[in-house]
């Protein structure tokens, strides 16, 4: 029968399994609760909401219903108070800051896509400014859908660990690994990134599997998009050799 002892410490006492792991931390495992720790910095999914705007400012004028400025500096205003309120611990207001931003950024690029097509259709553009219009609108949406997989995944930053990655929302390779690599290893922002490179060319996902309803969602939002645009870029191709 198992000897029980008490281990008092710094930390406070614990109770302790002689010769085996801590009870305290064999129950902390079984039940996946997570440890406090600090949040994963913003920074990276923010510089990308930049580069966002600064993108969206070099689109033509018929492919925005605002002035094209005016999306980066709504970003940029909408990010001092995410990132102030993301440094002084409060996670919710920043999240909630944070859908709001990429939303908006999302609602552009939809009327962006929109416009594009109808502006193929009147026939009204030359084909390098179309051309130069869907591959800006091309990258935006790689982008912007990488800051959605990274604000949804595992709860956002706030609740994601920096090792032992655990999620609902995504299934990454590494974390099908056994060994200590799996065990430290995270997603980082480029991570993300990657998934929606992929999910924009293949049109489906590749080597990450998309779990939860509102991944799968974001993923045939960001298809369709990236869909819609390379037919405009081809049926444009078509037209331009047709009347050759």
């Amino acid at each position: 029968m198992f000897k029980l002892a008490l281990v008092v410490s710094n930390a406070g006492v614990q109770l302790r399994i002689r010769g085996g792991r801590p009870v305290e931390k064999h129950q902390h495992h079984r039940n996946g609760a997570r440890t406090r720790q600090r949040a994963l910095p913003r920074w990276p999914a923010a510089v990308a909401l930049l580069t966002v705007g600064a993108l969206y400012g070099v689109l033509s004028d018929d492919l925005t219903l605002i002035p094209r400025a005016f999306l980066l500096g709504f970003v940029a205003v909408l990010l001092v108070p995410l990132l102030s309120a993301h440094l002084r611990g409060s996670y919710r207001l920043a999240r909630g800051l944070g859908f709001g931003v990429i939303s908006l950024v999302t609602v552009a690029v939809v009327v962006s896509v929109f416009l594009l097509v109808s502006s193929s259709l009147r026939g009204g553009t030359s084909a390098p400014a179309l051309l130069q219009d869907a591959a800006l609108l091309w990258v935006i949406n790689v982008v912007t859908f990488a800051v959605w997989y990274w604000e949804i995944d595992s709860g956002g930053p706030a609740q994601r660990r920096q090792e032992e990655h655990h999620s609902e929302d995504f299934l990454f390779p590494q974390m099908n690994l056994d060994d200590k690599t799996a065990h430290d290893w995270s997603p980082g922002f480029v991570d993300y990134l990657f998934l929606a490179f992929n999910t924009s060319t293949a049109f489906s996902p590749t080597d990450t599997a998309f779990l939860s309803r509102r991944a799968k969602v974001l993923m045939m939002v960001q298809a369709l998009l990236s869909l819609v645009i390379l037919a405009v870029l081809v049926s444009r191709a078509i037209n331009t050799l047709a009347a050759a």
